[in-house]
């Protein structure tokens, strides 16, 4: 539980927002159940509405198949990416997936938060991205202008979202020199390829290192303090300053233009001094 201290020191905001919590961890009683309880008691104590994605207590199907991409039947070859869009244009999402989405759109910010398992989320969460985060929904094309709609045009502009991530990595494994990667870089398929894409404001990632030797008491305490902290100025902090698509930066064939940052590469090129 988060102890009165934490709670007190918690700022109150007078602009209360509401925020998506999606966790992906089998064992309430594990770090992450803790870190999930007490993360979410801080935000309701600053006065935010959380709304709870569970996926484990869910029961949630992370598979895409045939008969879970549309409420009607789909005939004849399947194409995930045309039909997933068409039940959404036709109003014949699954009530599971229609559930999700309406959360994302109530939402102002989304805490996305997993143990790292193999360097990537787990399959469930990887699942739940893959049936929600549809054509039609969370990228595509405006149906009237024919406008695309992605990265500084996506739909979800104005949405923050952080990453909360345990993993048994060293906190220096992760750093710019670490054997792992450093840690913006390692999840840059979560950053920049789902949460920026979709318009969203990415935040540098959460991370409790050496997650397995965290103990009760102090060593827990310290973790919790550190993510309320992250919690408490979640609407005030800068996002990361990835690049935007349609301004210059880049050709038509999504490749940095030569006069951008030349002679370098890699993913830290994506993100603007």
């Amino acid at each position: 539980m988060v102890n009165s201290r934490s709670l007190r020191d918690a700022t109150v905001r007078a602009d209360a927002r509401t925020v998506l919590w999606i966790s992906a961890h089998p064992e309430p009683r594990s770090l992450n159940g803790s870190l999930r309880r007490d993360g979410i008691a801080a935000l309701r104590s600053m006065g935010h509405t959380v709304i709870e994605s569970d996926l484990y207590a869910m029961g949630w199907d992370p598979v895409v198949r045939r008969n879970n991409l549309s409420s009607e039947r789909i005939e004849g070859r399947l194409e995930v990416t045309r039909h997933g869009r068409e039940a959404q244009v036709t109003g014949n999402v699954p009530d599971d997936v229609a559930a999700e989405q309406e959360k994302i759109r109530r939402s102002d910010a989304v805490v996305v938060q997993f143990p790292l398992w193999w360097y990537s989320m787990p399959a469930l969460l990887k699942g739940w991205f893959d049936r929600v985060f549809v054509s039609g929904f969370a990228f595509g094309k405006d149906p009237g202008t024919g406008r695309r709609l992605r990265f500084e045009q996506g739909p979800f502009r104005g949405t923050r979202a952080l990453a909360v991530v345990t993993l048994g990595d060293r906190e220096a494994s992760i750093g710019p020199r670490g054997k792992s990667g450093e840690l913006t870089e390692l999840l840059f398929g979560l950053l920049h390829g789902t949460f920026a894409y979709t318009g969203m404001d990415a935040l540098r990632p959460w991370a409790l290192p050496s997650a397995d030797f965290t103990e009760s008491g102090g060593d827990y305490a310290r973790a919790r303090d550190s993510l309320v902290a992250r919690l408490e100025g979640m609407f005030s902090e800068e996002p990361i300053a990835y690049r935007e698509q349609f301004t210059g930066d880049y050709t038509d064939e999504w490749e940095l233009e030569p006069h951008v940052v030349p002679g370098e590469a890699g993913l830290s090129v994506h993100v603007r001094e």
